[in-house]
């Protein structure tokens, strides 16, 4: 396997500032209280990652500046938010990404970062730590080979564990997230083995989406028909992550209603998946002030408007996009998901898998209860993409869903 030159970054266009928010707050817009807030400090970033739905590497054109990032902090808080996670890009290129860190946890929030780990250098570990960082997550998408190959840059590997070694060093617990597609699925277990060896606390794993770059990659991305066999190794995944005493933590697109749904969500209150957390309890922030209800959507569709703008309470009450999963039932469903036993709970699972597959939420093929349906009725779904992403950060390019015969 060899690592790809990849094009250039493309230079994100400023933010939009024309978005319109509703006259009138609903009450279940006024109940609905962000926990979690996601937050691109910059899109500046030191690699050149193969599946990066930002397309990150040169920062935005007009990034928020320091008072207007403490500011936005200050609102963070008032809203309620518990936690928030800087990403990027890469946070540590934005030079005051420790003074946000500060102000996070002195606004009684806890700050957490998420990084590639390349320029993690022990000074910046220790910088953070000092800072109040809780909890640094460092992104490993198999072993090194398989690792290099996917963020571009020979060596990324060797980085990451070295930024495991420096944050640990500096006193600030770690844990890591990765990415599962065909390049990094077979690598899961020896993976899991190396993360315990780091010591680290827990392990976020959430499915490829087609999205940015990923979507110049339909190669990399599983098929619907490959979660038949993912889903069982995840199982043995958690219980090996059970005895290691490593929390698995499944990302929102892992799932939904299998016979391992229980397994892999029986933490949380209801025990199961309850759809999409966008705009219901999770919130996210473009480096340039712009505010989506996942930092992973789309921009051009989920962008709800602009902390320069207009407050963050209004932004988060008053923005349709940020209300979409509010109170949405069944009727926003279609094809195969409008029609499943689990519907009403479920409603399609990740709304950014569906849209960035498919064109719109609502039908969501990534699905192993569905796979499994799909088997039992001797048939399989498979994706073929139809339509390229055009380059743009958070772009998405299109795919045609198949129905087929098992052969």
């Amino acid at each position: 396997m060899t690592v790809r030159r990849l094009p250039l970054a493309p230079k994100a266009p400023p933010a939009r500032r024309d978005l319109r928010l509703a006259d009138d707050v609903r009450a279940l817009d006024a109940q609905a209280r962000p926990i979690l807030a996601v937050w691109e400090i910059t899109l500046a970033c030191d690699l050149a990652c193969g599946h990066c739905g930002s397309r990150a590497g040169k920062a935005r054109p007009d990034e928020l500046t320091t008072p207007e990032a403490l500011d936005l902090i200050d609102q963070l808080a008032e809203l309620g938010v518990v936690e928030v996670v800087l990403i990027g890009g890469e946070s540590y290129l934005r030079a005051d990404w420790c003074e946000l860190i500060a102000h996070i946890a002195r606004r009684g929030m806890e700050p957490l970062l998420t990084t590639g780990g390349r320029g993690m250098t022990i000074e910046r570990a220790r910088a953070a730590a000092a800072a109040g960082l809780v909890s640094a997550s460092v992104s490993l998408d198999g072993l090194e080979a398989t690792h290099d190959a996917q963020r571009g840059v020979r060596g990324s590997f060797a980085s990451a564990r070295e930024a495991i070694a420096n944050l640990r060093a500096a006193g600030v617990p770690v844990s890591a997230n990765t990415q599962i597609n065909r390049l990094s699925r077979s690598e899961l277990p020896a993976l899991l083995e190396l993360l315990i060896a780091e010591q680290v606390h827990s392990w976020q794993i959430q499915l490829t989406v087609a999205m940015g770059r990923a979507a110049d990659h339909p190669d990399w991305l599983l098929q619907p028909y490959d979660l038949l066999e993912l889903f069982p190794m995840i199982a043995a995944l958690a219980a090996r992550c059970r005895e290691a005493d490593v929390l698995l933590w499944p990302g929102n697109n892992v799932g939904y209603f299998g016979p391992y749904e229980s397994l892999l969500r029986g933490t949380l209150p209801t025990g199961h998946h309850v759809g999409c957390g966008a705009g219901v309890w999770g919130i996210g922030i473009e480096a340039d002030g712009t505010i989506k209800g996942c930092p992973s959507m789309a921009t051009a569709t989920w962008g709800s408007g602009n902390i320069r703008d207009a407050r963050l309470v209004d932004i988060w009450q008053r923005a349709a996009p940020m209300r979409f999963n509010r109170g949405r039932g069944v009727e926003s469903l279609w094809g195969y998901c409008a029609s499943c036993y689990y519907a009403d709970t479920c409603k399609g699972g990740c709304t950014w898998t569906s849209e960035a597959l498919l064109g719109k939420p609502g039908n969501n093929p990534m699905c192993h209860h569905r796979a499994l349906e799909m088997q039992r009725a001797g048939k399989r779904e498979r994706l073929v993409q139809v339509e390229r992403a055009p380059g743009v950060p958070f772009d998405e390019g299109r795919f045609e869903l198949i129905e087929e015969p098992i052969e």
